[in-house]
């Protein structure tokens, strides 16, 4: 289905997504310190509501998958095969609602879905997220 634009966010005013719904990587977080990530005013106040980010999608762990990393800048690295030393530490998981065919990683995609927030395990794969983007669909920018 093609989206009209809505402010150039690709979704259908009826949604009831505003443009002051979308956020940037840099918008994530108000601090770091040895006790954590702060999240930002912004994030927080985007908590369970539809938004939509841009960013560049990790090579997925297989073809097949319901979810996907997404991240500021573009990597080659698998999440579940590297140290985390070699991990960005700005990530979102994404829980697609469906599945979607994936894009190689140097492609600028947008995702738009529910913001959750809070350290999450993956029952499933054991990934650890502290943003998550669900019920969610992407397309390329």
């Amino acid at each position: 289905m093609k989206r009209r634009g809505f402010l150039a966010l690709g979704c259908l005013p009826i949604c009831g997504f505003a443009a002051e719904n979308r956020f940037w990587f840099d918008e994530m977080y108000a601090s770091s310190s040895v006790l954590g990530l702060t999240f930002s005013k912004k994030l927080t106040e985007l908590k369970d509501k539809i938004v939509s980010v841009q960013g560049f999608m990790a090579p997925p762990l297989k073809a097949d998958a319901d979810f996907l990393v997404l991240t500021k800048e573009p990597v080659s690295l698998c999440p579940f095969c590297n140290s985390d030393e070699d991990w960005p530490d700005s990530i979102i998981v994404v829980q697609l609602s469906k599945r979607q065919e994936f894009v190689q990683n140097n492609r600028l995609i947008e995702v738009t879905g529910t913001l959750e927030l809070g350290s999450k395990k993956d029952a499933k794969t054991g990934f650890v997220s502290l943003v998550r983007i669900t019920d969610a669909t992407f397309r390329k920018v």
